[in-house]
C-alpha cells in the first residue's frame, strides 16, 4: 500500500494538535483541501465545534491565531477532530484527543460520531474509563503489555487492574455510569 493510499484511508487526532492562522473553515478544511462549506459545516457539528464557532462573530470566516492560542484546549481539539471527519476516513484514530473536553461535550461527540459515522472504524486512546466504556473492545494496558481485551462490563468484573482505574475515576468524576 502506498503512503498516499494509506494517508487517503486513515484520519489520526493527537491530544496536542496544530491549528494554523487562517480561518476556522480553513483548518477545518485542511483535512479535505476540496470540501465544500456543507462538508466542513457537517464535520463540525459532529466534532461538537460549531457551538463555539456560532458564537464567534465572523462564524466560520473568524481567524485563528499562531498555534490556536486564541482557543481553549477543547476548541483546538474539536478544531483537530473536525479536521479529522472532514476527510470521511474508513479508519479514524483518536489518541487521547478528547482529553480537553469535559464529560458531557465528549460524550455528544460520540453519540453524533455513532450517528453519523458508524461504518467508520475508530480506535481510541484514552485515560479516562468514560471514553472507553462504549467501546466494542478495550485493551487494558500495564507497562507496555496487553493485560486484558474485553469489553467494558466484562473488564469491570473480571480485571483487577480496570476495576482499580474504574473506581478511582469513579471518586474524582462521580458516577460515570450515566
Amino acid at each position: 500500500m502506498s503512503l498516499e493510499t494509506l494517508n487517503n484511508l486513515v484520519s489520526y487526532v493527537s491530544q496536542d494538535n496544530f491549528l494554523f492562522n487562517t480561518t476556522l473553515m480553513e483548518n477545518i478544511r485542511i483535512g479535505k483541501p476540496n470540501a465544500t462549506d456543507e462538508e466542513v459545516e457537517w464535520a463540525a457539528n459532529i466534532a461538537q465545534a460549531i457551538e463555539f464557532i456560532d458564537s464567534k462573530e465572523k462564524k466560520f470566516d473568524e481567524y485563528v491565531e499562531e498555534k490556536g492560542t486564541s482557543l481553549s484546549g477543547g476548541q483546538r481539539q474539536r478544531l483537530s477532530i473536525a479536521r479529522a471527519i472532514v476527510k470521511k476516513p474508513e479508519i479514524l484514530i483518536f489518541d487521547d484527543s478528547t482529553s480537553a473536553l469535559d464529560l458531557v461535550t465528549e460524550a455528544k461527540l460520540y453519540k453524533a460520531m455513532r450517528d453519523n459515522i458508524a461504518d467508520t472504524t475508530k480506535i481510541v486512546v484514552a485515560q479516562r474509563i468514560a471514553t472507553a466504556k462504549n467501546a466494542d473492545k478495550i485493551v487494558v494496558l500495564d507497562g507496555g503489555t496487553i493485560i486484558a481485551y474485553d469489553t467494558h462490563e466484562n473488564l469491570l468484573a473480571n480485571c483487577e487492574i480496570y476495576q482499580d482505574i474504574y473506581n478511582s475515576q469513579l471518586k474524582r468524576e462521580g458516577d460515570i455510569n450515566g
